[in-house]
């Protein structure tokens, strides 16, 4: 893991499934939510990302914005927002240079060709004050985050 709590996060420049650019260095002032996903079209990361949209919400009035990232390209999120009725949260395409944020971040599988599933909170000075990554086969508690980001630590 390259990245540790306490440490700057590493900043970034994706596209998401809208072909809109998102800069985390542009979200100083709000905390930031990367919640990192194998791959679109399967059903636990397809439950992540409508956990992220059902508690926007909630992330808003904690004045945190939740993205959801993976490798899988802008046109397929795209179409795999559609399907899931994902209006409001940004899925992020890690596609190329392949999985190059999930590399900065430490946690690309380098023999699979995807990131491991894990939720970062970057603060509102771009730090990280949380990491967790799961076993893929495990959804991500979001009421953990949810109730981290109340704490306000």
């Amino acid at each position: 893991m390259k990245e540790k709590i306490g440490k700057n996060a590493s900043d970034f420049d994706l596209k998401d499934q809208n072909g809109a650019e998102f800069r985390l260095s542009e979200f100083k002032g709000r905390k930031v939510l990367l919640s990192f996903h194998p791959l679109a079209w399967t059903d636990i990361c397809a439950k992540q990302m409508q956990s992220l949209e059902k508690h926007k919400d909630q992330f808003e009035k904690l004045n945190t914005t939740a993205v959801g990232i993976s490798i899988d390209s802008v046109p397929c999120k795209k179409a795999w927002a559609e399907s899931l009725g994902i209006e409001d949260t940004r899925l992020l395409a890690d596609f190329w240079p392949h999985g190059e944020v999930a590399k900065k971040y430490g946690i690309f599988r380098e023999k699979y060709g995807f990131s491991e599933r894990a939720n970062i909170i970057v603060d509102e000075n771009g730090k990280i004050i949380f990491l967790r990554v799961y076993e893929i086969t495990t959804l991500p508690d979001i009421n953990e985050i949810i109730k981290f980001l109340q704490r306000g630590d």
